[in-house]
């Protein structure tokens, strides 16, 4: 894990509220800069630090890596910047407490980069600074003024972006096998998407969602409960390894925040806030039916490898 400090004066609101980072990826007369080049380095589960008005306003938790993106919708701050920039997804929590550092630099000080630091040795912000690394110690004596440590942020990784680039990667070398016909290859990529001979297959065990109890196929997703990044070429199509789920159920237990017990009980992450479990339902599954032995071991694959207990 990296720790980051970002200056949002001219973009704290949008991309807070957002959830991510941007910036150009070279200076207005093509030079570099490393407050740019920053961006390239940051990875999932690092967090992010938001100084905006000489206060940290909120902390983040990055969501993956960075990405070529057009410019977002800034309105008139940045007209002077590119239209094609570095682009970091990053989940951002408002502080209660916000800690202006230039109050406590004394204990800042020991600590401060030598070279591109984000503040002076007065304490006041470097101009020019967008992205600059940090100190784990630099950030912990911020957290504690805000009490806060990065074990109980409160918030952490969807994970989203990763296994989309890792499904992405696995997608690619699928289809540059030579093992195997383009049939096989075709279905094997449908079954990422939840399509094709696969869907057919998880319908045959699979009549509902087992949260909502909606059984119109035509509005569920046939869910891999194996990741289909981790799967075999058979299990990648095995119905058994699947589950016909509502869209927003598919959502959560595709990225861990829910399970199921081989009773078809459900398991929820204590992480999941009880806002989104009164809001989807998810008090009162509309049925508990047992797994079979097949779908009862990549059940316990999910439990192990992808649920956040």
């Amino acid at each position: 894990m990296r720790y980051w400090w970002v200056n949002q004066n001219q973009t704290y609101r949008h991309e807070v509220q957002g959830g991510f980072l941007w910036s150009p990826k070279r200076k207005s007369d093509g030079g570099r800069n490393q407050f740019y080049d920053n961006m390239t380095l940051v990875q999932p589960g690092d967090i992010v630090l938001s100084f905006c008005d000489a206060e940290i306003k909120a902390v983040g938790v990055a969501q993956g890596g960075a990405r070529s993106a057009s410019k977002p919708a800034f309105g008139a701050v940045g007209d002077q910047w590119s239209d094609e920039g570095w682009y970091v997804p990053v989940e951002f929590a408002v502080v209660d407490t916000p800690v202006r550092p230039k109050s406590f630099i004394a204990d800042l000080l020991p600590h401060l980069p030598e070279k591109y630091a984000p503040l002076q040795a007065n304490g006041n912000g470097n101009q020019g600074v967008y992205l600059a690394s940090i100190t784990e110690v630099f950030a912990a004596v911020i957290l504690g003024k805000m009490g806060l440590s990065t074990t109980d942020l409160g918030f952490g990784q969807d994970g989203d972006e990763t296994n989309n680039s890792k499904d992405d990667e696995a997608q690619i070398n699928t289809e540059g096998r030579t093992d195997i016909g383009a049939t096989q290859k075709q279905q094997l990529v449908l079954a990422r998407r939840g399509q094709g001979v696969f869907r057919a297959n998880v319908r045959l065990n699979e009549r509902r969602c087992r949260i909502t109890g909606v059984a119109d196929v035509r509005f569920l997703v046939a869910s891999h409960i194996k990741p289909w990044r981790d799967c075999s070429d058979q299990e990648k199509l095995d119905g058994c390894n699947g589950l016909l789920l509502s869209p927003h159920v598919d959502r959560l237990f595709d990225r861990g925040w829910i399970s199921f017990s081989d009773d078809g009980s459900v398991l929820r992450s204590k992480k999941l806030p009880e806002e989104i479990c009164t809001g989807w339902g998810l008090g009162a599954a509309s049925t508990s039916t047992p797994f079979g032995t097949k779908q009862a071991a990549y059940m316990d694959y999910h439990r192990m490898h992808v649920f956040q207990a």
